[in-house]
């Protein structure tokens, strides 16, 4: 049976650190099942589930503190479980553009999770929009909708929810 274990990295960006990263999970006998990885202004910031046996697990969460202090990272690990896949939920992704201004994540968020909607992927970003230069904000997620829902009744309540704020969005079944 495979163990998992989660792994947080957060630390100034330099080439390298994806590379030593999986390396060192290569090395001990585990393998990445599922990562996130990306640059923050001047910090580069990963989250990745690994797997393997429990004892390549210990022994790659023993090398990790070396390997924090050689690339200067703030390494986080925490074991957990594989994901339980036989609840009843459809994925929908979400896309928001708008204007950017405070509390679009908040308010987005607390539309799903009052809901009972689960956010399970999230992305934003910001961008100047042409010939205008207006600040722009995006974001884009993928959200896990409980069967017993009514889809019609819920992206009438998105829609009208977006409305008010003046977002642009579309949510849609995640394809394939």
């Amino acid at each position: 049976m495979d163990n998992y274990l989660v792994i947080s990295a957060v630390g100034e960006d330099q080439p390298g650190i994806v590379n030593a990263l999986s390396e060192k999970v290569l090395d001990n006998g585990c393998n990445i099942i599922d990562s996130r990885m990306t640059v923050l202004g001047g910090e580069f910031a990963l989250i990745m589930m690994v797997s393997g046996s429990w004892n390549t697990i210990a022994k790659l969460e023993t090398t990790l503190p070396a390997l924090e202090k050689q690339l200067k990272l703030t390494i986080i690990t925490k074991q957990t479980e594989s994901r339980d896949q036989s609840s009843k939920k459809i994925p929908y992704m979400v896309e928001v553009v708008s204007m950017d201004h405070p509390g679009i994540v908040n308010n987005v968020a607390d539309f799903f999770s009052s809901r009972n909607i689960n956010i399970e992927d999230l992305s934003t970003g910001s961008y100047s929009a042409a010939h205008t230069g207006t600040n722009m904000f995006t974001m884009q997620m993928v959200i896990s909708i409980p069967s017993d829902l009514h889809l019609g009744d819920l992206r009438e309540q998105f829609t009208e929810f977006c409305d008010n704020l003046n977002l642009d969005a579309i949510m849609e079944p995640v394809k394939g």
